[in-house]
């Protein structure tokens, strides 16, 4: 493969790199200031004279010159607001570091632990007076987050929200609740595209409730009718671990799991929005500081807070965080544990510069895990709604950015990043939006309810996304990708005939936001729901090279300017969508294992051929459309997949003849050991490649991929015993009407009732079965057999 096209981003990344870890672990301390839990504000901060507070620490520091390291001993220090950096704290003659004892655990903590005196309600639940009086948003128990009084009750195995109902709202419904005000509304977006959050006033009498909210997504076509959840709701205080508030009364009602113990129980309250704050100015930013080696947790929910639209793609958001950067250079967080935060984790907001986060472990977040969000100042041009446009004779033709207020040049490196999303669905792993040149590296990010990293515009490209290991993702919502971007920049137009001419006529517009070209390379990815790669309106200005795509292959909406080559696609394919007639793409020497899935092309870029086609069907097709010329059909064969490792085998000349370069299967996700340890890795897909001698077999019923189980290999992916059952392969329709309840990987063992050895068997099952009604079908799924129903009319009388 010809890199030399990629040097420039590789040494950037390289400065970057070596640049903000060294400035984050090679500092060398003249003068130490030491915090415990047990210090006192009037010592003088010795390690044998703690200090008691932060603050009174940060003071102190400021009064020392050069290097500064504050220690905090073993313990939880809670705040009662957050910590605030500034220019005083780091500039160019002083760097402070933060940071636990060695060998010792320091936690940040925005909650406050209540003592409270518990006694009897009725059905299990408890009272308790709560004094102080507090504001009671985020409860946990032991360490855990509990859930508000819901309905639907909290259901681990559910798709969304952990369970929605179309009766959460009905008038039936809410004319059994006294007083809902102060409860929550939370809905999925008509068309999945994120989610919608209310806050409840009110009702009147014909049992309609009254709201306010809406804000949380940018493309406010409405809310799904099914996918609803309400909570805080005293009524709906009906099952283990909810809990509901009184603020009136000062009152906490709970519900204990079985084997709780309340006298002992330690009960916290979340009652901070942000723990720590960088806050600077390109002017005059905050500079040289470094929080390593500290356990931050306990902030409140935000979904209800002011949300601001990011441009023209489908996010708004909330412009804050656990911890916020604003104003930095070479600023970093390190080796960090980050969990039960109720909104989002980190945010870069505006003008950051050679900052970072790395070696830190996120989960249980509300939000996204880290952001980088610049000022829409900085953009020219700027549109705020997908049907906006600025008329063709107003548009600014100056390319880039008009200021300097936007992130750049920062790193998120070798973070372990999981359950997040708990509370808001149109988030992400890593944000980037208004930004330039962010290095997105060794990150390991899964079980996430939307894409794993989404980039929401082409301002202003430049980033390099690589070695990353992301799946499970795209978990409760659709039509995304584990990664995920828009391109709504200044030359694209909601109207398709107005934007072929914009581009036709000026095509320097085109790459007027998008000025740096974006890497995608050397990845893991994996979606059960949506593409793996997912480049949707817009996105221009991509090279995409190097990654093992395991399930939901690559998708290239309409943009310029992408080149996607030597990637494997696991049992899936490349999906151009309504591409422009000279698009300038390029689609080489990548592995595809089934039909391109073309839709409303007007040309087919400026190269699609010398790829690798494992089924010659697929390849025929592709012909047919006038590409692939040079293409071949070769049943490919991998030294290990089952263990991760899709190096094609080296006696496959064929392949190597065509281009196509092995690379690296070792290097995906995290690199600490600590990290490696904790980290999970996704279930590797089996390759379904048609061999001169046998054919695959694979037929598409409901939208998904299915095939006999019939291999050793497949046995052993999926962990059954024998070779029996359906297998069920990958999706190939995102709309499939069973979406929510199969997975790939699944075996298909029942279909109500009759037992499933085979393809024929599902089809006669099928045929003979009462659709109209529930369906329960019995699946082989994680090592254990299990049973799903399916409502009625959701499964066709079509043939498998």
């Amino acid at each position: 493969m010809d890199n030399q096209k990629n040097i420039a981003p590789l040494l950037r990344n390289l400065f970057v790199f070596f640049f903000v870890i060294g400035g984050c672990y090679q500092l060398a301390a003249q003068s130490t200031i030491f915090v415990a839990p047990y210090g006192n504000d009037k010592n003088n901060g010795t390690e044998k004279q703690p200090l008691k507070s932060i603050k009174v620490a940060q003071y102190k520091a400021r009064e020392q010159k050069g290097e500064v390291i504050i220690y905090l001993r073993n313990g939880i220090y809670r705040l009662d607001k957050a910590l605030i950096f500034t220019s005083q704290d780091g500039n160019n003659e002083k760097q402070l570091v933060l940071c636990s004892y060695p060998g010792e655990q320091a936690v940040i903590c925005g909650g406050i632990r209540l003592e409270l005196q518990w006694q009897s309600y009725k059905n299990r639940i408890m009272m308790a007076k709560v004094s102080p009086k507090v504001a009671i948003d985020m409860l946990l128990v032991n360490g855990k987050i509990r859930s508000m009084a819901r309905y639907p009750n909290f259901d681990s195995t559910a798709v969304r929200f952990n369970g929605t109902s179309a009766d959460a709202t009905s008038p039936e419904r809410v004319k059994t609740w006294k007083n809902p005000a102060g409860g929550y509304l939370h809905a999925m977006h008509v068309n999945d595209w994120g989610d919608f959050h209310y806050r409840i006033t009110g009702k009147d009498n014909d049992g309609k409730l009254e709201l306010e909210g809406g804000w949380q997504n940018n493309r406010p076509y409405g809310l799904s009718a099914e996918n609803r959840m309400v909570e805080n709701i005293f009524e709906e205080l009906d099952a283990p671990g909810e809990w509901f508030y009184n603020p009136d009364e000062s009152v906490l009602y709970y519900y204990p799991l079985p084997d709780e113990d309340l006298d002992q129980a330690k009960i916290e309250v979340a009652w901070l929005k942000h723990l720590i704050k960088f806050r600077g100015t390109a002017q005059n930013p905050v500079k040289n500081i470094t929080i390593k080696d500290i356990e931050l947790t306990q902030t409140v929910r935000t979904f209800m807070e002011s949300y601001e639209p990011l441009l023209r793609s489908d996010w708004t958001i909330y412009r804050g965080g656990a911890v916020i950067f604003e104003g930095t250079e070479n600023c970093c967080l390190s080796n960090c544990y980050l969990h039960n935060l109720g909104g989002n984790a980190v945010f870069f907001s505006n003008y950051n510069r050679n900052s970072s986060i790395s070696r830190s472990h996120i989960t249980q977040i509300g939000a996204s895990a880290i952001c980088f969000v610049g000022d829409t100042g900085a953009v020219r041009s700027p549109c705020f709604n997908y049907h906006s446009s600025v008329l063709y004779e107003k548009i600014d033709r100056e390319p880039g950015p008009k200021t300097n207020n936007y992130p750049a040049n920062c790193l998120v490196y070798d973070n372990l990043i999981h359950t997040i999303g708990l509370f808001e669905k149109q988030i992400s792993g890593v944000e980037i939006s208004m930004s330039q040149a962010i290095t997105v590296s060794h990150n390991s990010i899964y079980d996430v309810p939307r894409a794993g990293v989404n980039v929401s515009e082409g301002t202003w490209g430049g980033h390099i996304i690589e070695f990353n290991d992301i799946f499970e993702t795209v978990k409760e919502t659709g039509d995304h990708g584990s990664f995920n971007s828009w391109g709504r920049d200044r030359f694209w137009h909601s109207d398709r005939e107005e934007m072929n001419k914009i581009t036709a006529k000026e095509p320097s517009l085109i790459l007027a936001d998008a000025i740096s070209t974006a890497v995608i390379r050397n990845n893991r990815l994996s979606s059960d729901r949506g593409w793996d790669i997912d480049l949707d309106d817009g996105s221009s200005n991509y090279y995409i090279y190097n990654n093992l795509c395991l399930k939901g292959g690559i998708k290239l909406r309409e943009g310029f300017y992408r080149v996607v080559e030597n990637n494997i696609l696991v049992n899936n394919t490349f999906h151009p969508h309504v591409w422009f007639e000279n698009s300038g793409d390029v689609f080489s020497r990548n592995i595809v294992m089934s039909p391109y899935q073309p839709i409303n092309l007007l040309g087919w870029g400026t190269l699609i051929d010398y790829n690798i086609f494992t089924d010659d069907m697929a390849l025929k097709k592709a012909k047919k459309n006038g590409t692939d010329g040079h293409s071949i059909v070769y049943p490919v064969e991998f030294q290990d997949p089952e263990n991760g490792n899709y190096r094609v085998v080296n006696s496959a000349a064929p392949v190597f003849r065509m281009g196509f370069l092995n690379f690296d299967m070792d290097g995906f996700g995290v690199v600490s050991p600590d990290l490696k340890r904790l980290a999970k890795k996704p279930r590797m897909t089996l390759p379904i490649v048609k061999t001169e001698d046998k054919e695959s077999n694979i037929i598409v019923w409901q939208g998904w991929c299915i095939k006999n189980m019939e291999t050793l290999g497949e046995r052993s992916a999926t962990g059954m015993d024998s070779e029996r059952g359906v297998y069920v392969v990958t999706i190939v329709k995102f709309d499939s009407p069973i979406r929510d309840f199969i997975k790939a990987n699944d075996v298909i063992l029942k279909f109500k009732g009759k037992t499933v050895n085979n393809l024929n068997d599902l089809e006669e099952a099928a045929n003979h079965a009462d659709l109209s009604k529930p369906v329960e079908m019995v699946v082989f799924r994680n090592q254990n057999e299990m049973v799903i129903t399916i409502p009625g009319n959701i499964i066709k009388l079509d043939k498998p």
